[in-house]
C-alpha cells in the first residue's frame, strides 16, 4: 500500500510544472563558462578569493535556483521576484516594492564593491550576480504582463505537455543532448572577435531591452478560440523541428551575449584591486 501511494506521489509530483528557473542547470553553466574564457587578471584573482578553491563560477551560476529549497523566509518568501522583470513594452521603468532581477542586480554589484561586506555577504552577492546576468538574456525573464513570462501558455512539446517558459528555460537548450561543457566549447568557437567587440555591454536596461524586443518573436500561433486536440481537449499549439530550426540560432546567441556581459560586468566591478573580504 505505502509503495502504491509514493509510485502515485511520484506522478503528481512529475505533472506538476515546476517553477521557472532561468536557463535551467545548462544555460546558466554555459554562461559562466563563457564568461570564465574572458575574465581579467585581476577579476578571476578577486573571484578566487570569494568563492574559494572548491567552488567554480559555473557551480555558482545555478545556486541561487538550487537554494529556493531552502525553508528560510529568505528563499521562500523575498528572493523569487529577483529572478526576473517585467517589461510592457521594450523600455525598463522601475522595480515594483518586492523588488526584481534589475533591483537585486544593483544591490548585490554595490555588495561586491563594498570594502566592509563580510565573506558571506560576498559570496552571496557574486552567485546572484553570475546568476542574473543569465537571467535578464533570457527573453521570457523579462516577461509582460498576465502571462507569467509564459508559463501560462501551454504548448505540446514533441507530443509532450509543457509550457512556453519550460520550452525556454530547458527544453530547447537540451534539445541537442551537449553538455553544458560542449555546448559552452561549440558557442565559443562560433563568437568572433566582432562579436565580443560589438556586445561588451555592462548596462543591464541595454540587456533587458533587447530581450524585451526578442520576446515578442518567441510566442507560437495560437489555435482558434474554441478548437480541440484529437482527444478532445483544447488545442495548444505543437512545438518540434520547425520551432527548433527557427529559434536555435536565437537561443545560442542569448546564450553568447550574456557569457560576454557577464564577463564584461565582473571585470568593470574589478577594474581597481579591493581589500579582500573576510
Amino acid at each position: 500500500m505505502k509503495a502504491r501511494l509514493f509510485l502515485i506521489a511520484a506522478t503528481v509530483c512529475v505533472l506538476i510544472p515546476s517553477p521557472a528557473f532561468a536557463w535551467g542547470k545548462t544555460g546558466h553553466r554555459v554562461v559562466a563558462a563563457l564568461a570564465d574564457a574572458q575574465l581579467s587578471g585581476l577579476a578571476r584573482a578577486h573571484i578566487k578569493e570569494i568563492l574559494g578553491g572548491a567552488e567554480s563560477l559555473d557551480e555558482a551560476a545555478t545556486w541561487p535556483d538550487e537554494m529556493r529549497s531552502d525553508p528560510a523566509p529568505f528563499w521562500q518568501k523575498k528572493s523569487g521576484p529577483y529572478h526576473y522583470v517585467t517589461l510592457n513594452g521594450v523600455v525598463y521603468d522601475h522595480a515594483p516594492p518586492e523588488g526584481d532581477a534589475l533591483e537585486a542586480l544593483n544591490r548585490y554589484s554595490a555588495t561586491l564593491r563594498d570594502p566592509n561586506a563580510s565573506l558571506a555577504d560576498k559570496q552571496l552577492a557574486l552567485r546572484f550576480i553570475v546568476h542574473l546576468v543569465g537571467d535578464l538574456h533570457q527573453p521570457l525573464h523579462v516577461g509582460k504582463c498576465c502571462d507569467k513570462g509564459g508559463n501560462e501558455v501551454k504548448v505540446k512539446w514533441f507530443g509532450r505537455d509543457l509550457n512556453l517558459h519550460s520550452v525556454w528555460d530547458s527544453a530547447l537548450v537540451d534539445d541537442e543532448q551537449l553538455s553544458f561543457t560542449e555546448l559552452a566549447a561549440k558557442l565559443q568557437r562560433h563568437t568572433s572577435n566582432e562579436d565580443v567587440i560589438r556586445w561588451w555591454d555592462i548596462n543591464p536596461r541595454d540587456w533587458i531591452s533587447e530581450s524585451g524586443q526578442i520576446r515578442e518573436t518567441l510566442y507560437p500561433e495560437m489555435p482558434p478560440k474554441g478548437a480541440k486536440d484529437k482527444k478532445g481537449q483544447p488545442a495548444v499549439p505543437e512545438l518540434s523541428y520547425a520551432y527548433v530550426y527557427k529559434l536555435t540560432p536565437v537561443m545560442e546567441q542569448r546564450l553568447k551575449q550574456a557569457g560576454v556581459r557577464l564577463a564584461a560586468y565582473l571585470n568593470a566591478i574589478y577594474a581597481q584591486p579591493q581589500p579582500a573580504a573576510r
